[in-house]
């Protein structure tokens, strides 16, 4: 019994610390204190705003933001887009995943790109909003 109770806990562990991302869906997206639409708002998120899911309840999950903050959003106002936000203060995206390819385009802190392909060997293939894409490495943006 104690064998089986340690497996399930270290399942859950296990799913706790994968990390399950989504993007906020729409402009204006109210992220509140506690699951209800009468909650204290905290703040507003923009579109493509990339968050960690924490606790999935009903039509309602408590998410993660890159600061750490937890606040809760409809499930309705979440997209399956993946998506990554901008950490370091300018960030370059390159042609291919190496730091002697050649530049495509620089990437400010908090600037949202949407994610190309998963991650391989500390890169991550991303695509702007205007249509530039190319790879950039991991260590330089959240939500991954």
């Amino acid at each position: 019994m104690r064998g089986l109770a340690a497996s399930v806990l270290l399942a859950f562990a296990w799913s706790a610390t994968a990390g399950e991302f989504r993007s906020i869906a729409e402009n204006g997206t109210p992220m509140y204190d506690a699951p209800s639409v009468r909650a204290k708002k905290l703040f507003v998120a923009s579109r493509h705003y990339p968050v960690e899911v924490v606790i999935n309840i009903d039509a309602w999950i408590k998410v993660r933001d890159q600061a750490g903050d937890l606040s809760w959003v409809e499930k309705k106002a979440l997209s399956d887009k993946r998506t990554v936000i901008v950490t370091a203060a300018v960030a370059d995206v390159r042609q291919t995943a190496n730091d002697q390819a050649a530049l495509v385009f620089q990437a400010q802190q908090g600037v949202a790109l949407d994610v190309a392909e998963p991650p391989a060997g500390g890169w991550i293939r991303v695509r702007h909003a205007e249509g530039q894409s190319g790879y950039i490495k991991i260590n330089q943006v959240w939500g991954i």
